[in-house]
Formats: structure tokens, sequence, C-alpha cells
């Protein structure tokens, strides 16, 4: 008999892993996406309106980082520097200063001010995906927009992955009366319209981030809870977890350690799935304008602007774009993640 060492992995987990790895459209969309993803989060250092790095009088700056204002510069005033304003150029210049800037000199916030055309703009060399209506660059917002929604939507998927799953673990562990009031509740829960009450509340409040996430996954955590719960009721009659029983361990640790792993296996399947469904969702408020605040990096913000400006194609298509890549790097990630936990995949040679 081989002996397997500690912390090895599993045969099991080696052929799921090879699994997902022969499905070569999912694979190489996860790397795809990762490198986006991972590009978005130095979202500032490839889309300002502040240098990377600055050079004045021997002494270097580094504006995308920290705020200087007017006076550090030989200014009049004490703001912070605008490094576009031809006389704060012109004062750097004059002391035989240079200045580093992004790939893209916007945020998602900068209105360019020197447009040859009235806003929205069409694609020139300095806006690659041209302007919105306020005059703001569309490739910045895009790649600012990318990175809300993807954060959005891995944080609500985490957590109402966490909340459905332990919920539905104690209504099939436990059965009974705890499992009949918790569906009577689901039912009345899941009932209630969401969008209604976020269109009251706000009214109300002004909707951000934070605020937008604690309501979504006050209804985004049942969607695991029926997996969970038919696993855990499959599970909690099995001989291995009635040994457990007879060995005198708790039901917490035979929830935990002996049955949620197999219940996993059922809910990282559907996990990608509830992922591009968070996506769908912060995209659809902002485009009836229920979601992030006015102003904000949103996909949605520009699906709605590519809608009331028709003359304008490239905010349409901007948006269209984005979102089919996004979504369908997500399908087919999710489509992979569910083929690897396939257990006729897993067995078969």
């Amino acid at each position: 008999m081989i002996a397997i060492k500690p912390g090895k992995m599993s045969p099991i987990n080696r052929r799921r892993i090879e699994n997902f790895r022969n499905n070569r459209r999912g694979f190489w969309a996860l790397w795809l996406f990762l490198l986006l993803f991972l590009l978005s989060l130095f979202a500032e250092l490839i889309a300002n309106d502040k240098p990377l790095l600055l050079q004045y009088q021997n002494n270097y700056y580094v504006p995308v980082l920290i705020d200087y204002s007017e006076l550090e510069f030989g200014g009049e005033f004490d703001t912070l520097a605008d490094y576009k304003d031809p006389y704060i150029k012109e004062l750097i210049q004059q002391k035989n200063g240079w200045m580093i800037w992004p790939l893209v000199r916007f945020n998602y916030r900068t209105i360019n001010q020197e447009l040859p055309v009235p806003a929205p703009s069409p694609p020139s060399t300095e806006n690659l995906l041209g302007t919105d209506d306020q005059g703001r660059d569309v490739l910045a917002r895009v790649i600012y927009g990318f990175r809300v929604s993807v954060l959005f939507a891995l944080t609500l998927t985490l957590a109402s992955s966490v909340i459905g799953v332990a919920a539905g673990a104690v209504q099939g562990f436990y059965g009974g009366k705890v499992d009949l009031f918790f569906q009577r509740f689901i039912e009345i829960w899941s009932g209630l319209p969401v969008l209604f009450l976020l269109i009251i509340l706000a009214s109300i409040v002004e909707p951000n981030f934070w605020w937008l996430l604690g309501i979504m996954l006050l209804f985004s955590w049942m969607q695991l809870v029926d997996v969970v719960r038919a696993e855990f009721l499959r599970g909690r009659n099995l001989e291995y977890v009635r040994a457990a029983r007879a060995l005198g361990l708790g039901n917490r640790l035979i929830m935990f350690r002996h049955i949620l792993p197999n219940a996993m296996v059922a809910t990282l399947t559907f996990m990608p799935f509830i992922f591009n469904g968070s996506l769908v969702t912060l995209t659809a408020l902002d485009f009836l304008g229920f979601g992030l605040p006015p102003g904000s990096a949103s996909l949605g913000e520009l699906v709605a602007q590519g809608k009331a400006n028709l003359h304008a194609p490239w905010l349409g298509l901007t948006a269209f774009v984005s979102l089919s890549v996004m979504l369908t790097l997500l399908i087919f990630i999710g489509e992979a993640v569910r083929d690897a936990f396939d257990p006729r995949k897993v067995l078969n040679d």
C-alpha cells in the first residue's frame, strides 16, 4: 500500500484541475479575465489626469499618489495643481522639468475642455474611444467601470455564497421544523419586489457602492440555499455521517468537515454564474438610474448614454463590446468549472 503524504492533492482534485485545463476555451478565458482584472486594479496608473512622475528643480514628485499645490511649482494660488493647464506646464518647463504621463491622460471624471467638436466627440488620437455627452473619456470610464463592476460582483458573490451555504446547511442538516420554518421564510422573502424596494430607497437616500451591495445581499443569498439544502438532506443519512455521530462528533464538526466538502461541489459549479448575474444586475440598475451615484464609473451608465445619444454610435458599441467580452469570458469559465466538477468526467479515464 502506498501512503499518501499529508497535504498532497487527492487524485480526484488533480483530475478536476486536469479537466479544467483540457477545456481550452474556459482555461484561456480565465487567464484573459484575470489579466483584464489585474490591469483594472491599477487603473490609476493607466488612465489618470495626473502625471506618474514629475521632476521640478531637481526634486521628484509623484502626483498620481500625492496631491500637490500650485505653490510647489511656482504658481500663485494654494489650490491643487492642474497639470494640463498651460500655465503650470510652462512653469515646470522653465525649470527644465519634465512629466511622465499614463497611457490615457484622463480619469473617469476628467472633462476634456479642448474638444474640437461638441460632446459627445468621436474617437481621436487623444480620446481613443471618443467622449461621452459630458466630455469625459470613454476608455477611462470603461477601465474604471470594469473594475467597479467586477469588485462589486465578486464581493456580492462571496458574501451571498457564505450566507446561502450556511443557511442551506442548517436547513438540510437539522430538517424538521427548522427546515419547514426556514422554507416558509424564504418563500415570503423571495416574493418581495427587489426593484421596487430599490426605487423607494433610492428616493430616500443616495445609493453608493456599499449601500447597494447591502441591499442586493439581502436577497441574493437565497440562490444557493436549495442546492446546499438538498446535498445536506441527502448526506445527513449516509453511513459515514452516522459513524461520525456514533463516535461522538458534534453537529458543527459533522456539518462543516464531513458533509460540506461534498456540498461544495455543486456550490462551486454555480458560483461563476452567480457572479455573472451580479454583474448584469449592477449594469441594469445603473442603466435605470438606481445604481451607483451619478458620475460614477459605470458600464450601465455608458449603456444609458448610448441609448440617449444614438447619433454617437461609439458609445453604444463600446458598451456592447465591453459587456459582451466580459460576460462571454465568465460564461466560458463557468462552463469549464461545471465540466471539471462533473462526476462523469472525473471518473472517466
